[in-house]
């Protein structure tokens, strides 16, 4: 089974996975994906200090795909 790595991006911090998960597909990969990003969105700040939030999955290949919350008008720095 392939490994994903979920890295979490909060504003310009980058937290990476450094275990990841065997998993059986991609479809799996999105699903879990999603349920980390479910668990950040419980800890969303006030409107006024938001900024774009991400779990971005990987395999040992390269990047796959991103799940994010992304705030019109949050700052950007990359």
């Amino acid at each position: 089974m392939p490994c994903y790595y979920f890295d979490i991006r909060d504003g310009d911090a980058l937290y990476p996975d450094e275990e990841g998960l065997e998993l059986t597909d991609q479809r799996a990969a999105e699903i879990e994906a999603a349920h980390s990003l479910a668990g950040m969105a419980k800890e969303i700040p006030a409107p006024e200090e938001r900024h774009h939030m991400a779990v971005e999955v990987r395999t040992n290949n390269g990047p796959l795909f991103q799940a994010a919350f992304i705030y019109p008008g949050a700052p950007t720095n990359h």
